[in-house]
């Protein structure tokens, strides 16, 4: 069995190699941020919770992140292992994640604040379908249209200037202290996440030893 938690400003990747990981392995991607849009779509009470939240421009709150990956673990249906994604931001998350979980290493995806934004402030969102693109290198066929529905893309809400900016200032306050934590007791692994999704899967794979 394999565990492992993926980590990286928002932007570099941590959802596609940790799809492509998973695949490979028969692992089990476990998103956060996908977690709670479940919540939010079916109307759960921590979805209201969470609405609220991301509304009001915050950053949903240790308690509720925590509840949610212990729900989900708690289904284990990961048998041949984990990977969690979007998951532990700050020193408090990661420090209940060490108490209650084992892992055996940290992915560290490391990307250039300038890159981040020239990957984030190009992606756009099927409002319909929920289908993603990206304008650098994953262009609809029709200029900002769905391939699938033909519905007008978007850009999501938080994906301007501003509230990027913010998301790096936060993950630079935050997170990297968590990598700390986490390096005095397990194995962190550092990749570069600027080349090709398939480079980076296989700079991954060899240095986790796979």
């Amino acid at each position: 069995m394999r565990k492992y938690v993926i980590m990286g400003v928002q932007g570099s990747g941590k959802g596609t190699q940790s799809k492509l990981l998973c695949s490979a392995y028969s692992m089990v991607h476990i998103s956060v941020g996908d977690l709670f849009r479940w919540h939010v779509q079916n109307h759960t009470k921590l979805g209201a919770q969470v609405k609220r939240t991301m509304n009001a421009g915050e950053l949903v709150g240790d308690d509720q992140v925590e509840a949610v990956v212990r729900q989900r673990l708690d289904q284990h249906d990961w048998n041949y292992g984990f990977v969690i994604d979007g998951f532990p931001r700050n020193a408090r998350q990661a420090e209940f994640f060490m108490e209650s979980y084992d892992i055996d290493a940290v992915i560290h995806l490391e990307i250039p604040d300038d890159e981040v934004r020239r990957r984030v402030l190009s992606r756009r969102l099927c409002p319909n379908c929920g289908m993603d693109y990206n304008l650098i290198a994953d262009r609809p066929s029709e200029a900002g249209k769905c391939d699938i529905c033909g519905h007008e893309l978007v850009t999501r809400p938080d994906d301007t200037p501003e509230a990027l900016d913010a998301r790096l200032h936060d993950y630079h306050e935050q997170t990297r202290p968590v990598l700390e934590l986490f390096a005095r007791k397990e194995p962190v692994v550092k990749v570069d996440a600027q080349p090709d999704a398939d480079s980076v899967q296989a700079s991954i794979r060899k240095a986790l030893g796979l």
